[in-house]
């Protein structure tokens, strides 16, 4: 009788400590050391948890004082293992007078999204995954055996060069797969199998991915919250962000004319410099021991092969590669955002929010593989999680529901969607330089 009662008092106990807010309440727990956000009407205090989430401390802390129903169906799989570490943070729910009432558009998602579901999208085809994994694999090796078998001159150089820098770019859209944890039922098969395709075959941390990655994810194409367009150090993009440099005096850069120099610093420099120091700075500064093992592993691999091969020539050699790949990883990921809306934090619902941000490239064999299914750009952002050889199945039903709601859904040619980069940062450049004169001339 005394254990019953005192479960009964705790019980009773946890229920009046389960309160309700107000939005403006919630609202005011947006700062760096007091984070709550909304799911389903229900309020946690994520404040502690943030700093263990898996998927970063940032991504999460992007939707405080906000309703993050939708970003956290996209990004998790299985809901019911997750809720559970909702528990300990619960602190109440939004008051039942408050409840902000579903709108149409996010109602007709979530139909949407549950109609994907009943048709299978979000299972993986093991067939597909392991035909890509088999070319990533062959291209390697056929990188290493044509100067192994023809020697280094120019001609096997070029064409092993050519091999490794596909290889690094094929198995990017790959580890890309695992990070979405769109490959295997288990998140933690996908987690180890990102570790050993970004880390082992590609040389990267997988933690720093995930840090930058989902924040990207999480607010696509957001102003201080997209680490994507934390560019302005370099560039200016959108119509926001060059006025708003130049109202604070930075001319640090010739904007105007960044759609030339974007040739020189953009694309060929992104692999090679930046991420080769942000990733080390990363792993150091965080001390992620696991990810600089895997790292080294990657750097242990290389140089056995290829020091016996090309001696100091490893050095231009792994250059090369690298700007290969930064070349055609920047292009194809810029094309679907740089040319969309930039701008600060609107807290759009999910399917506005993302379809400001993203645009696809034109259905091709071609184009499937040099993208990685990233031309299905906007099916990717709506369901980060679903693998990326079904997205193009619900492309027919997402075009049906932008019309229904008046949301432009775009689709380029793979050259109008690169010309496009250019175009953008020209109109920004000149927005910056216009704006700049007319304050300070």
């Amino acid at each position: 009788m005394g254990k019953g009662g005192d479960g009964a008092g705790s019980q009773e106990t946890e229920k009046k400590e389960l309160k309700t807010f107000s939005w403006e309440e919630v609202k005011t727990h947006a700062q760096r050391t007091d984070k709550w956000l909304v799911i389903e009407g229900q309020v946690y205090d994520i404040t502690s948890w943030s700093q263990r989430h898996p998927g970063g401390s940032r991504v999460i802390s992007h939707y405080a004082g906000q309703d993050a129903t939708d970003a956290f169906r996209a990004f998790h799989n299985d809901l019911s293992a997750v809720k559970k570490y909702l528990k300990p943070i619960h602190k109440g729910s939004v008051l039942p007078g408050e409840q902000q009432p579903e709108s149409s558009i996010e109602k007709d998602f979530r139909n949407l999204r549950d109609t994907a579901e009943k048709m299978g999208l979000f299972k993986p085809s093991y067939m597909f995954y392991f035909v890509v994994i088999a070319h990533v694999l062959v291209l390697e090796a056929m990188a290493y055996l044509v100067m192994r078998e023809f020697g280094t001159g120019w001609i096997p150089w070029i064409v092993a060069l050519l091999c490794t820098g596909t290889a690094q770019v094929q198995g990017g859209w790959l580890h890309h797969d695992f990070g979405h944890l769109s490959v295997f039922k288990k998140s933690k098969v996908d987690h180890f199998c990102h570790y050993i395709v970004l880390g082992v075959l590609k040389g990267a941390s997988p933690h720093w991915w995930n840090h930058m990655h989902f924040q990207h994810h999480a607010k696509p194409n957001v102003m201080d919250k997209d680490p994507d367009i934390r560019v302005e150090s370099l560039f200016v993009v959108g119509k926001e962000m060059p006025v708003k440099v130049a109202q604070s005096k930075k001319n640090s850069m010739p904007y105007n004319w960044q759609q030339h120099y974007w040739f020189a610093i953009g694309p060929p420099l992104l692999f090679p410099v930046y991420f080769q120091f942000m990733l080390f700075r990363h792993i150091f500064t965080r001390k992620l021991w696991m990810d600089l093992f895997a790292v080294l592993l990657f750097f242990a691999r290389f140089l056995y092969l290829y020091i016996p091969l090309l001696g100091w020539g490893i050095l231009p050699f792994y250059f090369a590669m690298r700007c290969m790949e930064s070349h055609w990883f920047t292009w194809v990921a810029q094309s679907n955002h740089i040319p969309m809306d930039i701008k600060s934090d609107e807290e759009e619902p999910w399917m506005k929010l993302q379809m400001h941000a993203t645009c696809n490239v034109e259905r091709s064999f071609f184009n499937d593989w040099f993208t990685g299914h990233l031309n299905f750009q906007i099916e990717h952002h709506l369901f980060p999680t679903m693998p990326r050889h079904n997205l193009y199945k619900i492309t027919p039903l997402v075009k049906s529901l932008c019309e229904k709601h008046g949301i432009n859904y775009q689709v380029k040619s793979l050259y109008r969607a690169f010309a496009d980069i250019v175009k953008t940062l020209r109109h920004s450049g000149e927005l910056w330089y216009s704006t700049y004169q007319q304050l300070y001339s």
